[in-house]
């Protein structure tokens, strides 16, 4: 990912508890057109006339690049809420959005829970640095599947070097994961995550997952209000 100058460090000095900031929704599966998904969002509201630069370059996506809508999640892997999001509701967005080359899907980092966040967030941007998008994206799926059910893992560690690189084991060869390890053992996957990190605080990030279109806070509550912000969001690129 773009690496940038340092954030301030926030794993060890934001309490779980501030997850319970966002609000947790599920729409059900109804009849064969509706499909249901979990969604979260900050309970404080953006300006919805306010616009951030975010630099996309260098940073993991799905979709074509040549699409016009630029959605970001800031994430954390330890983050229950984020497992939810990753499962249930980034394949609608996928199915919605980036197949039908409407938008692209952008993963930032923003740990907060415990150093696992944060050895996760490094970890990640070392196997993108050295394995590239496609392998990013399977080890960032591996990684949500593993999040163990119990919130209680929240307070100890349990993302360690040893289970991080077991895991990446799973779906790459030796020599890939030699590759990511040394790199791991080097500053600049921190500095990459951080950079991530202090973007987030500038967007006015406080706990995960806060999603963004273009720039502009996503702080509906269904895929409507999503479809909404990115058709908006298309027209005004459409006529720049």
């Amino acid at each position: 990912m773009a690496q940038g100058k340092k954030g301030t460090k926030k794993g060890t000095t934001k309490p779980p508890s501030s997850s319970s900031k966002f609000v947790f929704w599920i729409i059900g599966l109804i009849a064969i057109a509706i499909i249901g998904f979990i969604f979260l969002a900050n309970n404080e509201k953006s300006d919805d006339s306010a616009k951030e630069e975010i630099d996309y370059s260098n940073q993991p996506f799905l979709g074509e690049e040549s699409a016009p809508v630029s959605i970001v999640e800031f994430g954390d892997y330890k983050c229950p809420n984020c497992k939810n999001f990753a499962e249930n509701v980034v394949p609608q967005v996928v199915k919605e959005f980036v197949d039908t080359g409407k938008a692209k899907f952008y993963y930032f980092h923003y740990p907060f829970i415990n150093v696992d966040s944060d050895r996760t967030a490094k970890f990640s941007e070392a196997v993108y640095h050295e394995l590239g998008n496609e392998k990013f994206w399977e080890f960032h799926e591996l990684i949500f599947d593993k999040q163990p059910e119990d919130t209680r893992y929240e307070t100890i560690d349990v993302f360690t070097e040893e289970f991080l690189t077991e895991t990446l084991g799973e779906m790459a060869s030796e020599e890939e994961v030699k590759k990511v390890v040394a790199y791991f053992d080097t500053k600049a996957p921190e500095e990459a995550w951080k950079s991530d990190e202090d973007l987030g605080g500038k967007l006015g990030v406080t706990g995960t997952p806060t999603i963004f279109v273009n720039g502009k806070r996503f702080d509906g509550q269904t895929m409507d209000d999503l479809n909404e912000l990115v058709e908006e969001a298309a027209k005004e690129k459409g006529n720049e």
